[in-house]
């Protein structure tokens, strides 16, 4: 199994992080506009790309620990991200009013070249997420910089 993994520090309050994570309105700011489902634990969450009226993936909420944890597991979506688990986990970092936001998709069968692309992609959300929060400048999916021509 493989995993993606990165780990960035948010200058915003633990709670304010977790809210941008564990809500559909928190998601529709950093990730990709278009959420839509049941946000709570055991809930469907169907995020959409570029329009459209099918999901690009439907993630079940498996775990949401408020201000600590938010964990998704993928049931539908690019076939190599079914059945691979989402989990951002939040705690204090080592400044003070930092919020460390360490981020896994894991679970992956293999290293497959989605994988590599995947990670970068989680790179640019992950800091959209930070710099929506420091600063008021979020970059969700559609504003985003293209890294390449994925099909």
């Amino acid at each position: 199994m493989s995993d993606i993994r990165h780990r960035v520090g948010v200058f915003a309050p633990q709670q304010q992080v977790f809210d941008k994570l564990g809500t559909i309105e928190g998601l529709r700011g950093w990730w990709t506009r278009d959420v839509r489902g049941d946000d709570r634990e055991g809930g469907n969450l169907e995020f959409y790309f570029g329009g459209g009226d099918v999901p690009a993936a439907v993630m079940r909420v498996t775990e949401l620990t408020p201000s600590e944890r938010v964990v998704w597991e993928c049931v539908e979506g690019p076939k190599d991200w079914i059945g691979t688990t989402l989990t951002f986990e939040l705690y204090p970092g080592p400044e003070e009013r930092e919020t460390v936001v360490r981020f896994t998709h894991g679970d992956w069968r293999e290293p497959a070249e989605f994988l590599h692309h995947c990670s970068t992609r989680w790179a640019q959300y992950l800091i959209s997420l930070k710099t929506g929060l420091e600063d008021g400048r979020w970059q969700p999916d559609a504003e985003m910089p293209m890294i390449s021509s994925w099909a």
